[in-house]
């Protein structure tokens, strides 16, 4: 969802292909989403909101993944999506950059960066869906583990923990590694049940089923199965994982027609905190509901 993109090739040969089939009303603002859960609800709200502010919208949501939505902006084939900071980093060929790990700056570099390229950047969401690690509530609770600082001390201590993972998490040197050099804790073969493939679906279902003693997950930090599963996110206090805070990406002409877009849409991602986000995607991803009557019900909150 957030992750390096395709080659430039393959990006062209699906564009071409999708907008050859597709046509757009002249005088709408096209408004599209990633393919994921969390696109197709934050891009509900975007094109609701708009939609009750007045303005002619049509609805282009799920048209695929990071590479393909950021091409068709780009190309001016939609006028705003939701995108997230961290992404910058892959955007403008800076992964190398630390601007990345603090919410400020990964803001502040992709929003200047983008306005060279005619686009602008909204209120983001203070919700960071980025690389995390997740402990069963019970065993949170019941040892105050709210940090990574505090799950690292529990560890150290002699305590009962086994995290289930993906392979690149426990390899590759950002991931688990990073989070261990950071914290100061060390996981041996014997605390870990690696999975193949990155699905967090299936860490998270490990940690909650307490699959061969598992306790502890890889996860996303909105990721939808949180609440339900009962798993809580640990704080990533020293910010080792790059931020990844979802916010509109708009075309600047299309702001510049309709500036009131932005005051529209900066209550609605400025409510979205890490719990609710989770919230609202597990209504998708869990309970099976309309992502737009998932943004429907929570947008009418906002009324209230």
């Amino acid at each position: 969802m957030k992750r390096p993109l395709v080659s430039a090739a393959v990006v062209a040969t699906m564009l071409s292909s999708a907008v050859a089939t597709q046509t757009y009303a002249d005088d709408a603002l096209v408004v599209s989403s990633k393919i994921d859960t969390e696109g197709s609800v934050l891009g509900q709200m975007i094109l609701q909101r708009l939609s009750a502010a007045g303005l002619e919208v049509e609805d282009r949501l799920q048209l695929g993944g990071t590479s393909i939505v950021r091409e068709a902006l780009l190309n001016g084939e939609i006028d705003i999506y939701p995108e997230y900071t961290g992404n910058g980093a892959f955007f403008h060929d800076m992964t190398d950059s630390p601007v990345w790990h603090d919410a400020q700056q990964a803001y502040d570099t992709v929003k200047a960066k983008d306005a060279e390229l005619g686009l602008e950047w909204l209120t983001p969401a203070s919700a960071n869906n980025t690389y995390a690690i997740s402990v069963r509530g019970d065993v949170a609770r019941e040892n105050g583990l709210e940090t990574l600082e505090d799950m690292a001390s529990f560890i150290n201590d002699g305590g009962d923990y086994k995290l289930a993972a993906s392979t690149d998490f426990v390899e590759s040197a950002f991931a688990l590694p990073a989070f261990e050099a950071a914290y100061g804790f060390s996981l041996d073969d014997d605390d870990l049940l690696v999975l193949s493939g990155g699905n967090t679906a299936a860490t998270m279902r490990a940690a909650a089923q307490q699959t061969s003693g598992v306790n502890s997950a890889m996860t996303y930090g909105t990721d939808g199965g949180l609440q339900a599963l009962d798993l809580v996110v640990m704080t990533d206090t020293k910010g080792v994982q790059p931020v990844y805070q979802p916010a509109p990406v708009i075309r600047r002409a299309a702001l510049d027609n309709h500036p009131e877009i932005a005051a529209a849409l900066a209550p609605v991602f400025e409510s979205l905190s890490l719990e609710t986000l989770q919230r609202l995607n597990g209504d998708v991803a869990v309970n099976g509901l309309d992502p737009a009557k998932v943004a429907a019900d929570y947008l009418a909150t906002l009324e209230d």
